[in-house]
């Protein structure tokens, strides 16, 4: 929408992650919602009749949890762009700046290349600023986790992983380790979690109600944890985390922010 294409937008998936910003959320009043969450169904998807299909990952046309298929979308005349940064080979080893060249694409497919100059432009600018701010921190030791009940995952490779690099941030889990040898999380075990003893974490979540949850297991199960004494548990949207969005620049300078507040 920032692109100024809000009126060629024929359906928002994935829409109630979180609310849209100031500036974008008025111009989405009129773009209906399909989906929650989660993808929409292949059914509510080729009911909007889309001919271009965006999408940060692979996983939204997984057609055995009823997605539509990219073969079904071509079937239906749509074209299909997954971001540069969730494609299948590049999921393990995308970065946030990954995103401009999905601006720049986008831009030359729906002939506004001006307007995706100066988005790219901007952005680039908030990272270097954000870099300019860190330059004389001392790192934190920080991991990325997410939880889902009492199932504990650590996040260690792709976007997710770039974004605290660029806020800062001294990764506990990295892509050379085995467990993320194949995919970006893992499931760990609490004690393992808790070996680490980091300084820091940041946890995606969907909505307040599964910030609430993750924030009470977080300081029940690990109260003598550097990162809960000193109360740095940094929520982010789950929405922002996923590739090829703007959220991946924001949530840069969220995360920086709260792990070196003196350095803003």
């Amino acid at each position: 929408m920032r692109l100024g294409l809000a009126d060629r937008i024929a359906g928002q998936a994935q829409a109630t992650a979180q609310a849209l910003p100031d500036d974008v959320a008025p111009l989405a009043e009129d773009i209906p919602v399909i989906g929650g969450v989660t993808p929409p169904s292949r059914e509510d998807l080729l009911a909007v009749e889309p001919d271009f299909v965006y999408s940060p990952t692979t996983y939204e046309f997984t057609a055995e949890r009823g997605f539509a298929s990219i073969e079904q979308l071509d079937q239906a005349g749509a074209s299909v762009y997954v971001a540069n940064g969730g494609c299948q080979d590049r999921r393990m080893t995308g970065e946030v700046t990954d995103l401009f060249t999905d601006l720049k694409n986008i831009g030359e497919v729906f002939g506004v290349e001006d307007a995706a100059t100066k988005l790219i432009a901007q952005s680039r600018a908030d990272l270097d600023e954000v870099a300019k701010a860190l330059a004389d921190v001392d790192k934190l030791r920080v991991a990325q986790v997410y939880v889902d009940g009492t199932t504990l995952q650590a996040i260690g490779a792709g976007v997710e992983y770039n974004i605290l690099r660029l806020a800062g941030a001294d990764n506990v889990y990295t892509p050379d380790q085995p467990a993320f040898a194949k995919f970006f999380a893992a499931t760990i075990t609490p004690e393992s979690l808790a070996a680490e003893q980091p300084d820091a974490l940041v946890f995606s979540v969907y909505d307040k109600k599964h910030e609430a949850a993750t924030r009470k297991y977080l300081t029940t199960t690990f109260p003598d944890m550097p990162a809960v004494r000193a109360g740095r548990l940094i929520a982010v949207s789950s929405a922002d985390v996923f590739p090829g969005t703007l959220g991946n620049i924001s949530i840069v300078r969220q995360i920086a922010k709260q792990l070196y507040p003196d350095a803003f």
